[in-house]
C-alpha cells in the first residue's frame, strides 16, 4: 500500500471506524471498502446475479426438497419471486479482502414525506411499483398505487439516523435498497451480512454487503432480516412482515416492570439521589437570588421577592433548562438551595416510564385516563397478541407510535398496519399507544368538527406530603382539518401541534372564550364537571408517581419544586352505569415546558409560579 493510500485509509477509519465496528464489518474489508467508496465502484454485477424463481406446478415432477426450500423463503412483496445467487465462476472467499460490496439506495425518505415524494418525484412511483411487484401501468401517479407502495414499503425499507444535528435532523431516515439489494432474501442461516454506512465525504448512505462464509457458484445470497435477535419469540414477532404468523397464545397482560427496570433507568440517566435533609425554613421577608438560563424567566419574573444573579454559587434558587444530575452533592453541600426539578421525575416525563408507573392505578390495562400503551422494546409479543385479538373481534386497530422522549410530535406516526409498527421498533426506542378513534371534537366555524387538545400547567410543590397545584388558565390547540379516521399521514387532520410546523395556520382560542363555546356545543357537559374529571386524573397520576420510594417513584426531596405541562384530550366513553361520558386521556407530561403563550397572555405567569 502506498503512503498516500495509507493516509487515505487512516482518514477513512478516523471518520468511519466507529460505525464499521458497531456494524460488525470485519477489518480486513476496510481498505477495499475505502477504495470502492472513493471511486464509487459498484462491482456486485461481476459476482452476483438476480434469478426469477418460477412457482413449480403441483403436478410437475420436481425436486421436492427444492420446492420445500422455496416455500420456506419469505419473499418481500408480491409475486414474482426473486433470489440473488453467486454467478462468478470462482465463487466467493470470505477471507479475500476484496469480498465487500456496495449497494446503492433507490429511495431515501422520512416517513412523513413519503406520500408527497411518490406523487411528485419523477419516476419514483414507477420504480417502486416495479421493485415491489405492484401493477402500475399509468404515467400519472394514482392514489391506489401510492397506497399500495406505502403499505408494502415496510417489507423493504431499512433505517438509520444521524447522531448529530437538530431534533428534526435526528428523526430516523428510511431507505429502500436498489433492485439488487431488495432481492436478497431472508434466511435464519444467512450467507451474507449487510449494514448501512453514511459516507461522510459525499454525505451519502450506502449499504455494505459482505460474506459470512465461503460460497460457490450458484449458492444463494441471503441475509437475516432479524439480525441480532436471538430470542425465538422475538424473532418470530420481528419477522411477521415477511412470515405471517399468529401470536394469540401470548398473554397480552403487561404488569408493571420489576424494580431492576427502574434502577437501570436511574443508572442510565446518571442521576445521583440526594441524602435525606430537613425541609429548609426561610425568613418571611427573604429576597431570593435566582440563577437561571431560561430567557422566558429572565424576561418575565418581576416579583420583588426574587432577584437574578449570574453567580450560581450564591443562588437560593436554581432554575435550569437542562436536567440536573448530582442531587447528592447539592443535598450534602447546599441543602437549602431550591431547584426546579425532582430526582426521578423522568418517570413522568418519558413516555415508556409514564405508562409503566400508571399501571399502579389501573392494573395491567392501565388506568382509564391513559391510552393503552405498550413499550415496543420490551412488550412486542404482548402488543402483537393484543393487536391480533382486536383484529379478530373486529375492533378499531388504529395506533400511534411515539419516540420515548421527543417532543413536538417529531417521529410520531398513526397507522393501522401491524407491519409498520413492528418495523418502527428498529429505529428509535418507541411506545405504541391506542389512537383515540372517538375523540370529543370541537366545531370550528371555518373547518368543521376538529380534534383539539388541552394543556394544563401543574406545579409540584412537594412529594411528602403530596402538594400539587394547577394553574387556573389552560391552553388549547386545534387541528386545521375536520377529523375522520383516514388520511393517517395528514398532519393537519390528526395533530394539534401547529406552532412548529412551517407555513401552517395556528388557531388560537383563549380558555375564557372556549368554555362558553364548548358548553354551547355540549350543553349536557358543563366544563366545571369535565374539569373535575381532569383534575382527578392528575391527582391519581401524581399519587402513583410518588407511591414508591426513589428510584421507583419521584424522589421526596424537600428543596425540589417543579413545573410540568400536561397535554390531554377528551374521548367518548361509557361509565360503569352505562352513561356516555367525556373521559380525559393524558397524552404526555412535559418537563420545562415552553411558556411563551403563558407569558404573552398572562404577564404575571412566572410571578405566580415562583410565588407558589
Amino acid at each position: 500500500m502506498s503512503g498516500d493510500g495509507e493516509e487515505e485509509l487512516a482518514a477513512f477509519v478516523a471518520l468511519h471506524g466507529a460505525a464499521l465496528r458497531a456494524s460488525g464489518v470485519p477489518g480486513r474489508y476496510w481498505e477495499s471498502l475505502c477504495r470502492k467508496l472513493r471511486g464509487e465502484v459498484f462491482d456486485a454485477g461481476d459476482y452476483f446475479g438476480i434469478m426469477q424463481v418460477e412457482e413449480v406446478d403441483e403436478d410437475e415432477e420436481g425436486d421436492d426438497e427444492m420446492e420445500e426450500e422455496f416455500k420456506k423463503k419469505p419473499n418481500p412483496g408480491n409475486e414474482p419471486c426473486f433470489k440473488v445467487i453467486i454467478t462468478n465462476e470462482n465463487g466467493l472467499q470470505a477471507s479475500n479482502p476484496n469480498s465487500v460490496f456496495l449497494i446503492d439506495h433507490a429511495w431515501t425518505y422520512r416517513v412523513e414525506h413519503a406520500r408527497q415524494q411518490l406523487l411528485h418525484v419523477p419516476g419514483l412511483l414507477h420504480r417502486m411499483t416495479n421493485l415491489m411487484g405492484i401493477d402500475f401501468h399509468g404515467e400519472i401517479p394514482d392514489e391506489g398505487s401510492i397506497e399500495q407502495v406505502l403499505r408494502e414499503m415496510w417489507k423493504y425499507n431499512q433505517t438509520y439516523q444521524l447522531s448529530q444535528g437538530t431534533a428534526e435532523e435526528k428523526v430516523p431516515v428510511w431507505y429502500i435498497m436498489d433492485e439488487f439489494g431488495s432481492r436478497i432474501q431472508h434466511s435464519d442461516q444467512p450467507s451474507f451480512a449487510t449494514a448501512p454506512l453514511f459516507y461522510m465525504p459525499q454525505q451519502i448512505a450506502y449499504t455494505v454487503l459482505w460474506p459470512l462464509r465461503d460460497l460457490e457458484t450458484g449458492d444463494e445470497v441471503t441475509r437475516d432480516y432479524a439480525y441480532g435477535e436471538t430470542d425465538r419469540l422475538i424473532r418470530k414477532c420481528v419477522l411477521l412482515p415477511w412470515v405471517p404468523n399468529e401470536v394469540l397464545d401470548v398473554n397480552c397482560f403487561t404488569p408493571e416492570p420489576s424494580d431492576e427496570y427502574y434502577q437501570a433507568i436511574l443508572a442510565e440517566n446518571k442521576e445521583k439521589l440526594p441524602i435525606a435533609i430537613n425541609p429548609p425554613v426561610y425568613d418571611k421577608d427573604k429576597v431570593f437570588k435566582v440563577f437561571t438560563d431560561i430567557q422566558q424567566v429572565l424576561n418575565n419574573l418581576t416579583h420583588p421577592r426574587f432577584v437574578f444573579t449570574d453567580n450560581e454559587g450564591e443562588a437560593d434558587i436554581l432554575y435550569n433548562f437542562s436536567h440536573f444530575k448530582d442531587y447528592r452533592k447539592l443535598s450534602e453541600e447546599r441543602p437549602e438551595v431550591m431547584l426546579n426539578q425532582f430526582p426521578c421525575e423522568a418517570l413522568l416525563t418519558v413516555k415508556d416510564c409514564l405508562a409503566s408507573i400508571s399501571r399502579r392505578a389501573g392494573g395491567p390495562d392501565g388506568p382509564r385516563w391513559l391510552p393503552r400503551t405498550f413499550n415496543l422494546q420490551t412488550e412486542l409479543p404482548q402488543f402483537i397478541s393484543y393487536f391480533q385479538q382486536r383484529d379478530r373481534r373486529g375492533e378499531d386497530n388504529h395506533w400511534i407510535c411515539k419516540p420515548w422522549n421527543l417532543a413536538r410530535s417529531l417521529d410520531t406516526h398513526i397507522t393501522n398496519s401491524l407491519n409498520n409498527i413492528i418495523r418502527h421498533r428498529e429505529s428509535t426506542p418507541k411506545v405504541v399507544c391506542k389512537y383515540i378513534e372517538n375523540p370529543v371534537l370541537f366545531h370550528r366555524e371555518d373547518v368543521g368538527m376538529v380534534k383539539f387538545d388541552i394543556r394544563y400547567v401543574v406545579l409540584l410543590r412537594s412529594i411528602k406530603p403530596l402538594k400539587l397545584y394547577v394553574y387556573d388558565v389552560f391552553w388549547l390547540r386545534f387541528s386545521n382539518r375536520a377529523f375522520s379516521l383516514d388520511d393517517l399521514d395528514d398532519y393537519e387532520k390528526h395533530f394539534t401541534v401547529m406552532n412548529y410546523a412551517p407555513g401552517v395556520t395556528l388557531k388560537q382560542v383563549h380558555c375564557e372564550e372556549f368554555i362558553p363555546l364548548f358548553e354551547k356545543q355540549y350543553p349536557e357537559y358543563p366544563w366545571t364537571t369535565v374539569q373535575v374529571h381532569i383534575f382527578k386524573a392528575f391527582a391519581e397520576l401524581f399519587q402513583v408517581a410518588s407511591a414508591k420510594p426513589a428510584p421507583l417513584g419521584i424522589c421526596d426531596y424537600p428543596s425540589s419544586r417543579a413545573i410540568y405541562a400536561i397535554d390531554l384530550m377528551l374521548k367518548w366513553d361509557t361509565s360503569r352505569d352505562g352513561k356516555k361520558i367525556m373521559q380525559p386521556q393524558i397524552l404526555e407530561v412535559n418537563f420545562n415546558p415552553d411558556c411563551d403563550r403563558a407569558c404573552k397572555y398572562h404577564p404575571t405567569f412566572f410571578n405566580d409560579v415562583f410565588s407558589t
